[in-house]
């Protein structure tokens, strides 16, 4: 192919590359894709975190405390306390403190936690208890109002009887009661409902429906109710208030935007400083270790039990039993040796040895046990030819006391020498 047709082939491909080029960029459109990652660590971490702003977005002074011992030095008047964490851990001392806080003026927010038992005449919640307010299940409250409405039908049924008897010459037609008209505040009857003066609409709110608080004492001056339970109360205690819930979910991260979830956490906090209690009780410190160090503990735990199974076991292999048919002398006298030393001593042993010598030395030299112990030693250094010195280590008496090791184990090599040469 010659030059000039390679050049035209090549600005060809060069044109419609091109081409296809400015096709693709024609096609294409740019667009914006918002891509939800969940919820940030922070907000994973604390399920309040949503009010919390939402309060210092009201211009409030807004604090964590760490547990209940901050009430010593907390200020009563002017703040609120809002109780959101789990109390089942709290001690009376403590529920005595957060009330006698309260009463020096400051205003205590909390969730009803336990049931009303009718049998033990309590909940088991201590703040419940000592401030006379029942929580009970609304299925129960609805059995008893049927069971009322029962006896009061069958009493109104015996009063007619009655009138009927009387009077039974003059009959008098019964009308028919039109039910009133619905009014526009039970559009919502699953919703709890907050009055207020001076407002024309309630205010709606989404409690659990399936809990009911009852003041036994007659103490509450202000209530939330919905179509047939009662979700919030509000009392007072000495010179501060107490406000009773029967769910704190609706403050959380994804409710508080819902309904009038957010307006009544700023109603109850207004013109105060807050105080947020997560927790009633302070963790002890393996709940610590265990929620902030799992790894830690787990590795700890098997180099533990690594340790425990290297100590358990035995150092080298076990020795195989000998069969009896392979024994032989030498073995035996070992174990009667050692048999002798372990049950006799070392003192046995070697007397047993020096009184094998003086036999020996009886034999050639007759007279041998007559002679003075020095004599003695000088006549087994002449039939021996050994020297004063190492017969009189060998035949020096057995000394009561246990000797070391190498210091036995040279008195007999010299008893043993010194027999070997008679």
């Amino acid at each position: 192919m010659s030059r000039r047709a390679l050049f035209i082939l090549g600005c060809g491909l060069l044109l419609g590359g091109g081409l296809l080029v400015i096709y693709l960029l024609q096609q294409l459109h740019p667009y914006d894709k918002l891509v939800n990652h969940g919820p940030a660590p922070e907000a994973r971490a604390n399920p309040y975190l949503a009010a919390e702003l939402f309060l210092r977005q009201q211009k409030l002074e807004v604090q964590r405390a760490d547990g209940l011992d901050e009430l010593k030095t907390l200020p009563s008047a002017g703040r609120t306390l809002l109780l959101l964490g789990s109390r089942n851990r709290m001690t009376p001392g403590q529920s005595k403190r957060v009330l006698e806080w309260t009463a020096q003026g400051g205003h205590l927010i909390f969730v009803a936690e336990e049931i009303w038992d009718e049998d033990k005449q309590r909940s088991g919640d201590l703040l419940l208890d000592q401030l006379g307010i029942q929580q009970l299940l609304s299925e129960d409250l609805d059995q008893q109002d049927a069971s009322e409405d029962a006896e009061d039908a069958e009493d109104a049924e015996d009063a007619e009887d009655a009138e009927d008897a009387e009077d039974a010459e003059q009959v008098i037609p019964r009308q028919r009661l039109r039910k009133p008209a619905r009014s526009p505040e039970h559009d919502y009857p699953q919703l709890t409902k907050l009055y207020l003066e001076n407002e024309k609409a309630p205010a709606y709110l989404d409690f659990d429906t399936d809990y009911h608080l009852y003041d036994s004492q007659n103490r509450a001056h202000a209530w939330a109710n919905s179509d047939g339970a009662t979700h919030m109360l509000q009392l007072s205690h000495g010179d501060g208030l107490v406000t009773v819930l029967t769910d704190s979910w609706l403050w959380q991260n994804d409710e508080i935007g819902e309904y009038d979830h957010a307006w009544l956490l700023w109603y109850l906090t207004q013109d105060t400083a807050v105080t947020l209690l997560y927790r009633a009780d302070r963790d002890d410190l393996l709940s610590l270790l265990l929620r902030n160090f799992p790894l830690a503990l787990a590795t700890l735990g098997l180099l533990i039990l690594f340790g425990l199974w290297h100590v358990g076991l035995r150092h080298g292999p076990l020795a195989e039993v000998a069969s009896r048919s392979r024994r032989q002398l030498e073995e035996h006298l070992r174990a009667s040796a050692a048999f002798l030393l372990r049950h006799h001593g070392q003192a046995h042993l070697l007397q047993g040895l020096q009184r094998d010598i003086q036999r020996r030395a009886r034999r050639r030299h007759p007279g041998f046990e007559r002679l003075p112990v020095a004599e003695q030693w000088r006549v087994l250094g002449q039939l021996t030819r050994l020297p004063a010195s190492a017969v009189a280590k060998a035949m020096r008496p057995a000394q009561p006391t246990k000797r070391s090791a190498s210091e036995f184990t040279r008195q007999v090599a010299h008893l043993q020498t010194l027999r070997n040469a008679l």
